[in-house]
């Protein structure tokens, strides 16, 4: 039978990875296993994941730098686990790009559930909607670094973003010129925790920090009973940034 999707656990716990795999692929997933960052590399270039399930505290490289690495690169949805309880911890595990968080231990059905979810809502996005692997993009005198993730104006003036304005711009920026609804912007900004009104705050927030006219913007357009959409032509500045 052909696995539904293909899953990347990442535990350094033996057991743990284990008895997941066991359960997961009972219920028709294909799985892989890592135990840490480079075995989690590793299977990412050997092979296509739909989704990594990885634990927050590993040994070397922990799991809130590998998400993050991981979300420069890739859109493959992350959900995190982590013995931690605390709000902060998911708080940063989210703003680092994880698309779903929990904390162990956990009911084997919700993560299920968490898995069916995740997967749901990002193959829910067309597939025109596929992130751009461009480091820096310019638009209106504006450069937004995705690799450092820091936004600079014309005259090199630096502005700042938390990290999910960030994430929110450049969701916007990957797909400059077509209206993303909020759905899709919670998706492509792994967001999944913001209502409607989070990522309408998001945006005020933004067209106030890049000059946009809340009453009448020019940059972030906003369309009604729909979303949003970056008004600009976007252009690739890595070569530049070369010469």
């Amino acid at each position: 039978m052909t696995p539904s999707a293909t899953l990347l656990v990442v535990d350094d716990d033996r057991d743990i990875r284990s008895l997941l795999a066991e359960r997961l692929e009972g219920e028709g997933y294909g799985v892989v296993q890592a135990a840490d960052g480079k075995a989690m590399r590793r299977a990412l270039s050997d092979q296509a994941v739909d989704l990594v399930i990885l634990d927050l505290n590993l040994p070397g490289e922990d799991g809130l730098t590998l998400c993050r690495d991981l979300r420069a690169s890739s859109a493959v949805p992350v959900i995190m686990l982590t013995a931690r309880g605390e709000a902060i911890d998911r708080i940063v595990g989210l703003e680092m790009g994880a698309d779903d968080y929990l904390a162990k231990p956990f009911e084997p059905r919700e993560l299920l559930a968490r898995i069916r979810s995740v997967l749901r809502r990002t193959r829910a996005l067309p597939a025109n909607l596929a992130p751009t692997t461009q480091t820096r993009v310019q638009f209106a005198g504006w450069t937004l670094d995705r690799e450092r993730r820091l936004l600079s104006a014309a005259d090199a003036r630096l502005v700042s973003l938390s990290s999910t304005e960030f994430d929110l711009l450049d969701a916007l920026a990957a797909h400059a010129g077509r209206v993303l609804s909020r759905e899709q912007l919670r998706a492509l900004a792994a967001a999944p925790d913001a209502d409607d009104r989070a990522i309408d705050l998001r945006v005020s927030r933004l067209r106030h920090k890049l000059g946009d006219d809340a009453r009448s913007p020019e940059l972030i357009k906003t369309v009604r009973n729909f979303g949003y959409m970056l008004a600009a032509t976007v252009s690739n500045s890595d070569a530049a940034a070369e010469g």
